[in-house]
């Protein structure tokens, strides 16, 4: 050494040099520890515009992918408890079911402790008739049940007829199947009624007045197998 300053030149051309040994060689700084430290110390001293802090960067993705897994917690914790809740509610239901001893019973039940214990508004059992006219035996049962013309059924539902159970929205509800409604009717569920071979079909509609309440994204599943269960002990009173 002869002494001599470093000129900014000689200055940037030794950087550059120290530079390119290092990226060649890259172990010259990863295996001594004394240059590491050194260089991690300085990080807070020297970090500028240029430079992406690593672990800053890292640490707020590990905190938004820490945020969705917590929100998805959440939302799957909330969907199993509401699960659970409607087939709580529809276990109820069909207990209440096995409970009447005559048909004018049953029927008051669809009206009443059925109503309230799947939090509907409305509840009406259309049964297809072989004649025009009503039945006289089912007119005297009340409002709930309707006796219906042969092909009631399938009209009423116009689309999907193989589901046993159609979740819909309701725009304009009809009179046949809400004549005593006392307010809007903003959703309903079709549970399809199959009371065996040489039998004529029925249909039981749940009605709601919020249109949220019945959606066909909704799962079928705990209403299909309602269904299933209150066609067998509907057909009792029918056979």
């Amino acid at each position: 050494m002869n002494g001599t300053a470093m000129t900014p030149q000689t200055a940037a051309q030794a950087e550059e040099i120290l530079r390119d040994i290092i990226t060649q060689n890259p172990r010259i700084v990863l295996d001594a520890p004394e240059v590491m430290r050194a260089l991690l110390t300085a990080h807070d001293e020297t970090l500028g515009q240029n430079i992406v802090d690593l672990r800053s960067v890292a640490m707020h993705r590990l905190e938004a992918q820490l945020g969705r897994l917590e929100e998805t917690n959440r939302s799957v914790i909330a969907a199993a408890y509401d699960n659970l809740a409607g087939t709580q509610q529809i276990h109820r239901a069909l207990l209440k079911i096995m409970e009447p001893t005559d048909f004018g019973g049953f029927l008051t039940m669809i009206g009443a402790e059925m109503v309230d214990i799947l939090r509907i508004d409305y509840a009406c059992l259309i049964l297809e008739t072989q004649t025009q006219s009503p039945d006289p035996n089912l007119a005297p049962l009340g409002p709930v049940v309707k006796p219906a013309p042969i092909g009631f059924v399938s009209h009423y539902l116009s689309q999907n007829l193989e589901a046993k159970v159609t979740l819909r929205t309701v725009t304009k509800p009809d009179v046949f199947v809400y004549p005593e409604a006392t307010g809007p009717v903003g959703s309903e569920a079709c549970l399809q009624l199959d009371f065996g071979a040489g039998t004529l079909p029925g249909l039981l509609v749940l009605g709601a007045k919020d249109a949220e309440q019945f959606s066909p994204a909704q799962g079928t599943d705990l209403l299909t197998f309602f269904a299933t269960i209150f066609e067998r002990a509907l057909r009792r009173w029918l056979t």
